[in-house]
């Protein structure tokens, strides 16, 4: 490609990129993360040592060069508001951008809250309509994953489609816990289903399925007018999965986007990390000497709200008593005292005491860990004060007497469970 080329490509990206608003589903709960998420959203829940799950799509949106966003809001809202205050207030007003905080606020009636994902937006429809623009990108404000989304404006221009959907190429199996689609060969889609026990295959393949990864590309108009009918449609659940994909299927123009990897083809890193075991190994797979989501990434940087820690520290070093972490991610302002930390992954301001011994968890912030304590394959929860002595993860049948152990094995530990108050309401 020629330097003209170029420069008219990126034009034209920048085009599309600023005629576009991205909303971010960011109202639910996601009870499948248990306590996870007794006082806060699932978006607001920590992630990867340093950030919050929100920052992925948020990241995303400004590394596409989109940067008009809306953060739809609606259960237990306040932690996540205030990161996006304290760590998102970067854009320039002047110019157009922005990350506004759209919270359920009964602007239809005075007895509705957000019914759906569809209704989330349709609620939201003046604001929108008031800010004329030409696409609408709809994400989910709780899965981990880098994507360019202008490369999938491009294609949803290029495809002249009226929607488009982000896909994932799962197997069968997989495939019937998503919604499904039935494509031809140009990407067509000719039906989406939710959760089928019999997915339908892609063209040419026989083990293989297109997921929803929940992301839509809507042309604005279309979109609105799509949101007006199905309000005034009696039985509606007001879903886009459920609702307005299936209503629009055979008369208009749905394409589907697969996200794979531009070099090799290959499917592109995506999580779901909506119950303990997901969370748990998301996590963990960071560890790894070259993990699938690389975080060091300096072209593609996940931003977030940055707190001001010290360095990490290492304390002692005795035969019996040596602060030390092995394949393991420790965040700012962590003191490790005479302990020993392996392939473990510890969030900001931890603090592990002398002769303890932590392998295979994650210890969110401002979590302290007593001496002679003995942590595998847990997840202890923001403000947890773990005492002296404590042993977590080896006797199921002990750690479900106090704690919640997921199907995998994985033992989650909250204050309340230790009989302490929460610190920041365990924000």
């Amino acid at each position: 490609m020629s330097e003209v080329d170029k420069q008219h490509q990126e034009r034209f990206i920048g085009h599309l990129t600023r005629n576009t608003i991205a909303l971010i589903l960011a109202g639910g709960r996601g009870s499948r993360l248990m306590q996870m998420t007794d006082s806060r959203a699932k978006p607001a829940v920590p992630f990867g040592g340093k950030f919050r799950i929100i920052d992925f799509p948020l990241s995303n949106c400004v590394n596409s060069g989109i940067r008009k966003i809306g953060i739809l809001t609606q259960y237990k809202a306040d932690s996540l508001i205030r990161h996006v205050q304290q760590g998102w207030g970067f854009l320039r007003g002047e110019f157009g951008e922005y990350v506004d905080l759209m919270p359920a606020q009964q602007r239809i009636d005075e007895n509705s809250w957000y019914l759906g994902t569809a209704d989330a937006i349709y609620q939201n429809m003046d604001i929108l309509r008031s800010r004329n623009p030409e696409y609408i990108l709809v994400l989910a404000g709780d899965h981990i994953y880098k994507m360019d989304y202008a490369a999938m404006l491009a294609d949803h221009l290029a495809q002249n489609a009226d929607l488009t959907i982000g896909c994932l190429e799962v197997s069968l199996e997989e495939a019937t816990a998503f919604g499904v689609m039935d494509v031809d060969g140009n990407r067509r889609v000719k039906a989406f289903v939710e959760k089928p026990a019999n997915p339908p295959v892609m063209p040419g393949r026989t083990d293989t399925a297109l997921a929803s990864m929940g992301i839509y590309i809507f042309n604005a108009d279309f979109l609105f007018d799509q949101l007006i009918k199905d309000a005034e449609t009696a039985g509606s659940s007001r879903d886009f999965g459920k609702d307005i994909i299936p209503s629009v299927i055979h008369t208009h123009n749905v394409n589907a986007y697969p996200f794979l990897d531009l070099q090799s083809g290959e499917q592109s890193y995506w999580r779901d990390v909506g119950t303990i075991d997901a969370y748990w190994a998301a996590n963990m797979e960071l560890i790894g000497v070259n993990p699938n989501l690389n975080l060091y990434d300096n072209t593609w940087p996940i931003w977030t709200y940055q707190e001001q820690n010290p360095p990490a520290k290492f304390v002692f070093d005795d035969d019996d008593r040596r602060g030390q972490a092995v394949d393991s991610m420790v965040s700012g302002g962590c003191v490790i005292s005479g302990a020993k930390v392996t392939h473990s992954l510890l969030f900001s301001n931890v603090r592990v005491n002398s002769y303890s011994v932590i392998k295979d968890s994650l210890v969110l912030p401002q979590v302290i860990i007593g001496r002679h304590c003995r942590i595998t394959k847990a997840i202890i929860e923001k403000g947890c004060n773990i005492p002296e002595g404590t042993v977590i993860g080896e006797d199921r049948a002990e750690d479900e007497k106090r704690f919640h152990v997921s199907a995998g094995g994985v033992v989650l530990v909250t204050p309340d469970m230790l009989g302490q108050r929460r610190h920041h309401g365990g924000k």
